[in-house]
């Protein structure tokens, strides 16, 4: 798969394990977004494909296969996925257990765990945006934004104001 190349002023959307509710507060926090990654979770259940076309009608998305993503709509969506951003090498995966660390990228973004993360280990931003859909334990409802320019590669973890 060919890597998708972006050049960007607005910052991107990064949301992850909605397990088939998007709320409108992501929405909110979405808006004005030039582009937007799920990181995997979307839903089990053929309707659930409603969350990335509802999305779309924000800014362009891309988004990567994750665990409960078993409806046949969702087989169609990588495991893996790499951007490059204004420059950075950004790879998608929902579970950072399946991150193979001699990928060459200066981001990796994942979801899975719900637990929001913004780390810099060994020069390499690790980025989970936190769970978006359903509250799992007494977890927090997050997601993530990412501004990629050519001074820096920078994120927020947003919570839902819920």
């Amino acid at each position: 798969m060919e890597t998708e190349r972006f050049d960007l002023d607005a910052p991107i959307g990064v949301i992850a394990d909605t397990h088939g509710t998007l709320r409108d507060e992501a929405l909110a926090l979405l808006e004005g977004c030039g582009l937007i990654l799920h990181l995997g979770d979307v839903g089990s259940r053929e309707q659930d494909e409603a969350i990335l076309e509802r999305l779309a009608e924000l800014a362009p998305v891309y988004a990567v296969r994750g665990n409960v993503d078993t409806a046949a709509w969702a087989e169609r969506l990588p495991w893996h996925q790499d951007l490059l951003v204004n420059g950075w090498r950004l790879h998608l995966v929902h579970d950072i257990a399946d991150f193979d660390a001699g990928t060459a990228c200066d981001a990796v973004l994942h979801g899975h765990s719900h637990k929001a993360r913004h780390e810099w280990r060994d020069g390499r931003l690790l980025f989970n945006p936190g769970g978006a859909g359903r509250r799992r334990f007494s977890l927090p409802l997050t997601l993530g934004q990412l501004w990629a320019d050519e001074r820096a590669l920078r994120g927020a973890i947003l919570h839902l104001p819920i």
